[in-house]
C-alpha cells in the first residue's frame, strides 16, 4: 500500500483467508484458512473461488520478492488456522499430541524429508 496515493499493489496472491502471520527475517509465514460460504466472512473475493481452489495450511513468502518459498498444507480435518508464529532457536518442536497413531497420520512427508528426523520421532 502506498500511503502517499493510496493504491494498492498485491505482492502475491495465496489460495486461502489469511488468520494468522508471524515474519524471520525476509520470510513472511502466513496461516491460511479455507473459508466457507456460512462463515461471517462470506462474501469476500477469496470466499466466491471455488472450495477446492481454497486452501487451509501455512504459507512462506519471501516479502523482498514475493516468492513463495513452501507451504505445509492440510487436506483433511483441519480448515481453519487462528494463529502462526515462529519459534526462533527451536529446532525439533513438538506436537501437543504425544499419541504416536494421531500424529503420524496427521501430516505427511516426502522420505527426503525425514532424513534428518531421529527414529524415535518418526
Amino acid at each position: 500500500m502506498d500511503p502517499e496515493n493510496g493504491t494498492y499493489t498485491p505482492i502475491v496472491e495465496l489460495p486461502g483467508f489469511t488468520r494468522g502471520l508471524s515474519f524471520c527475517g525476509p520470510l513472511a509465514f502466513i496461516g491460511l484458512s479455507q473459508v466457507r460460504e456460512t462463515a461471517v466472512f462470506g462474501g469476500i473475493p477469496i470466499a466466491e473461488k471455488a472450495l477446492e481452489e481454497r486452501a487451509c495450511g501455512v504459507w512462506v513468502v519471501n516479502i523482498n520478492t514475493g516468492e513463495i518459498v513452501g507451504f505445509v498444507k492440510f487436506e483433511d480435518a483441519v480448515q481453519e488456522i487462528f494463529a502462526v508464529e515462529v519459534l526462533h532457536s527451536s529446532r525439533f518442536p513438538d506436537l501437543i499430541n504425544h499419541d504416536k497413531e494421531i500424529v503420524g497420520s496427521s501430516y505427511e512427508l516426502p522420505d527426503f524429508a525425514l532424513v534428518d528426523v531421529p527414529d524415535e520421532l518418526k
